[in-house]
């Protein structure tokens, strides 16, 4: 006898050996197993969602240099994915290999128009089940809007109609527990629909994942809104349930093995090492403002991190958001003297060159040179959001042993690129000259062009990095289209 996961499998990983699986039933189970390697793990019940409850399982995989299979098995009965699959593997990388690696983001749709005019929406899926079948990855990297909780807007007629009002009204208005409890089934469901599509399905249950959510996990913009709205209670009640789903279904629990989230506090950021590299996945959504992008207490901690934990090896800066980017300045301070100001802000303010945020983002960069300076290695922010690739790096000329940090930009693996006449908008208003960061001009940021595209790539797209044997960090965009844009990094 066979059942069928509401979701899942996921597959995560905490560290070089432990791994963990994730996956929703129905609310009629009662135990739940994973079988892998040829033992049983009980499952932890962490959580219940409108479609189901959530299940964790943690493995500790020593053996390297091979494929691992597994299965779900809850009350006795042997259980399937949504596309009837039973068993499900995921490469471990060989104690000498460099493992292969996946970055993705913007896993969909902000507008219903956008999904009915593409053709193959999971085309970039595809490409990346391909290569994995060839030569598996040994990690996922997934840097915000895993979903797309727009609809949110015009499926929940309550909020359809709260959304009608007066910005004064909105701020007054109660959410009701009718509301809340619509808005919980939405992620729910959202979730359900989005991960069991294939070949997505697929490849979260065969590549173990670190994933860091964005805005549209919550809704678009989140964090960049006047106080008052974001601070409203039917706002509230959209973030406590984004949150609510997120936590279970993307970080996966609070029993969490990572450095900064031990138990899950106000924020999300993690770090995990693994294979060499150091990972620091940045939360800059639980406690965003627009006076701020991290709280104090997250700030201390990432410092803390970075001077006294991540001392050897590369590491790899998950930011959401491009650290490194066009410059909006002429755009905001336009804004800033229309009547449109408010219903533009979310869209200017959320970048980390808004002028709230100049501040915070020369921090976050002084912070990392040191940290690479510390370290002499290899520093490479992994970002996504603005729905083209490119690659930046951040240079330090101050002292003779010059300092680079390297910025890869993937987005999106479903949403599409900018069309031809709104990227010529954005290019307009914008511009990506060499930025000064100090008064000695020894510190700069720009935006390089990688080999075999143009600088900006305005296509759908994923990246892969790998080192070589010429120590070289190779990364590669694969995207729709001709060009096949690579970069080594230093």
């Amino acid at each position: 006898m066979i059942n069928k996961l509401v979701l899942g499998p996921v597959l995560g990983i905490e560290s070089d050996t432990l791994y963990t699986v994730t996956f929703v039933t129905d609310k009629l189970a009662t135990t739940a197993t994973v079988e892998c390697g040829g033992n049983v793990t009980s499952a932890t019940l962490i959580g219940e969602i409108y479609s189901g409850l959530v299940w964790r399982v943690a493995l500790e995989i020593t053996i390297q240099g091979q494929q691992v299979a597994y299965q779900v098995v809850s009350d006795g009965v042997i259980m399937s994915d949504a596309s009837g699959n039973v068993n499900w593997y995921f490469y471990v990388a060989g104690q000498n290999s460099q493992p292969k690696i996946a970055y993705g983001s913007c896993n969909g749709f902000s507008d219903y128009k956008l999904m009915t005019s593409i053709d193959q929406p999971y085309k970039l899926w595809h490409e990346m089940a391909e290569q994995h079948a060839k030569a598996p990855f040994s990690l996922l990297l997934l840097g915000g809007d895993q979903v797309y909780a727009d609809s949110i807007w015009t499926k929940i007629n309550l909020l359809k109609a709260w959304n009608e009002l007066g910005i004064t009204e909105k701020i007054k208005r109660k959410a009701t527990k009718e509301m809340r409890a619509q808005i919980d089934k939405f992620f729910s469901e959202l979730y359900v629909d989005r991960w069991n599509k294939q070949p997505i399905s697929s490849m979260l249950a065969s590549i173990p994942s670190i994933m860091m959510w964005d805005d549209h996990d919550i809704i678009d913009g989140w964090g960049s809104y006047p106080e008052a709205l974001q601070n409203c209670d039917v706002y509230k009640a959209i973030f406590t349930a984004a949150k609510k789903h997120f936590g279970l279904l993307q970080i996966r629990g609070q029993n969490h093995n990572t450095a900064l989230l031990a138990p899950i506090k106000d924020h999300f950021t993690m770090a995990v090492k693994y294979r060499g590299y150091n990972i620091l996945a940045l939360d800059n959504r639980s406690q965003r403002t627009l006076k701020h992008v991290m709280s104090k207490q997250q700030w201390a901690e990432i410092s803390h991190y970075l001077q006294q934990v991540c001392i050897s090896g590369d590491l790899l800066v998950m930011s959401a958001v491009p650290v490194v980017y066009r410059d909006f300045s002429f755009a905001e301070s336009i804004v800033d003297t229309t009547p449109w100001e408010e219903e533009l802000t979310d869209d200017l303010k959320d970048h980390w060159r808004a002028k709230e945020h100049e501040g915070e983002r020369l921090k976050l960069i002084m912070r990392l040179l040191d940290n690479a300076a510390l370290r002499k290695a290899k520093t490479v922010i992994l970002s996504g959001d603005v729905h083209v690739g490119c690659l930046g790096i951040i240079r330090d000329l101050r002292h003779s042993q010059a300092t680079s940090i390297h910025q890869v930009v993937s987005s999106g693996i479903v949403h599409p690129a900018p069309t031809y006449l709104q990227w010529l908008g954005v290019l307009a208003v914008t511009n990506d000259d060499l930025e000064y960061l100090e008064e000695t001009r020894l510190i700069t940021t720009d935006i390089l062009k990688p080999h075999g595209s143009n600088k900006y790539i305005r296509a759908r797209n994923f990246v892969t990095l790998q080192e070589g044997s010429d120590a070289k960090l190779w990364v590669n965009w694969f995207c729709e289209g001709k060009d096949k844009p690579a970069f080594p990094l230093q």
